[in-house]
């Protein structure tokens, strides 16, 4: 079976090594860099088991920028491009993923069966089948952590594919049998309904966020201690002790763009609780900004803008909200990440000397806590009261 996927990011270069023990597998990517590091053998991403197993295991994976070459005679193509949120539209840039449609069409595919992997608005697959003529086409979500992805397909928590054709039962038999847990739970159902459950559920991953972050902000008001509070509200088994460190905000690739879709959604549907969500988390900024404010630093050192340990990403990661906030309000900001090699990001400087920012800050800020910091622990401010993810 050959199986083209494109775009390499978390989710594809994810399935790309994961399906590759079994199947072959071409990755498409306009990036070349990512191609040129994939064929080396080397992941262009943060993940240690995709490190791993590029570098350790027989696999059927190679990258190319010619999307012919991809599409071409493939049994499956795996859409996995980036659907970022438009503010202005309250829509899902998919653009990308049409483009790849319009690319399998292009080549003549007829008996390829296409799974968009990206996150979608709800009924887009049902429009796209209408706009481009076309039946082989089903979405099946993705549930993967950002440093984590391949883990989370060879441990998934369930399989959800957007279709009930033959294709559809065949790509779900072929995640499941490359999966190392036993007994997933695979689940078929229309596109509509499998588009949907992922913004759901995504929104209530923010939404436990948002209410550990609450939670946090009324103890750390009124001179509570939050750690107590969580453990003593967490061992009750109904809500149990996951996803509950509070944080600077949720942030990441994923929770702020879902929310803000699935809110768009509701355009036409009563609702409270799933734009609460979202004015919770601008809140928590607030908040967090304001308890900075009162330290009256000169100098603020953001010490990392990755949103987690174990992840080199930080795409809208919620720390950028704070140093927004701290720049409107006159106060000088500094940063120490050392994935960036340039001086400058979006016009703050960048230290790469740990030492040198240490010293030149009144308050550093982490979203979360490293041993690197132990030395400074007097000017540290973090809402990390568990020291993980």
């Amino acid at each position: 079976m050959k199986i083209a996927i494109a775009g390499t990011g978390y989710v594809g270069l994810s399935l790309a090594v994961l399906l590759s023990q079994k199947c072959e597998v071409v990755a498409y990517d306009v990036n070349k860099e990512k191609v040129d590091s994939i064929n080396n053998g080397i992941s262009p991403i943060r993940d240690v088991y995709i490190e791993d197993y590029l570098k350790n295991k027989e696999l059927n994976l190679r990258a190319t920028m010619d999307y012919k070459d991809a599409f071409l005679n493939a049994d499956y193509v795996i859409i996995s491009t980036p659907t970022n949120y438009d503010d202005e539209t309250n829509y899902f840039d998919t653009s990308l993923v049409e483009d790849v449609i319009k690319k399998v069409i292009e080549v003549g595919c007829e008996k390829t069966t296409m799974i968009i992997k990206s996150t979608i608005p709800v009924g887009f697959t049902d429009d796209i089948k209408v706009k481009y003529k076309i039946d082989n086409i089903l979405f099946s979500p993705e549930f993967l952590r950002e440093g984590r992805a391949l883990y989370d397909n060879l441990y998934p928590s369930r399989i959800i594919v957007g279709g009930k054709s033959k294709s559809a039962h065949v790509f779900g038999d072929l995640l499941k049998s490359v999966a190392l847990k036993e007994d997933v739970e695979v689940l078929y159902m229309n596109s509509t309904e499998a588009e949907a459950v992922k913004l759901f559920a995504n929104t209530f991953l923010a939404l436990r966020v948002s209410y550990f972050n609450e939670l946090d902000t009324y103890a750390e008001i009124k001179g509570l201690n939050t750690k107590d509070i969580i453990e003593g509200v967490c061992l009750d088994p109904r809500i149990g002790n996951y996803y509950n460190n509070p944080s600077f905000g949720y942030g990441g690739y994923c929770l702020p763009k879902d929310t803000k879709q699935l809110l768009a959604n509701y355009s036409d549907v009563p609702e409270n609780i799933i734009g609460a969500i979202i004015k919770s988390n601008e809140t928590r900024k607030d908040h967090i900004t304001e308890m900075i404010k009162r330290k009256n630093p000169k100098v603020v050192g953001v010490y990392r803008l990755i949103m987690k340990s174990g992840s080199d990403n930080f795409r809208s990661s919620a720390i950028f909200g704070i140093i927004d906030r701290l720049k409107k309000d006159g106060i000088n900001v500094s940063i120490y990440e050392p994935t960036i090699k340039e001086n400058t990001y979006h016009g703050i400087e960048i230290l790469h000397d740990l030492d040198l920012f240490k010293s030149i800050s009144d308050v550093i800020i982490t979203n979360r806590y490293d041993n690197e910091l132990d030395d400074v622990k007097e000017i540290i401010y973090t809402r990390d009261v568990f020291t993980r993810d």
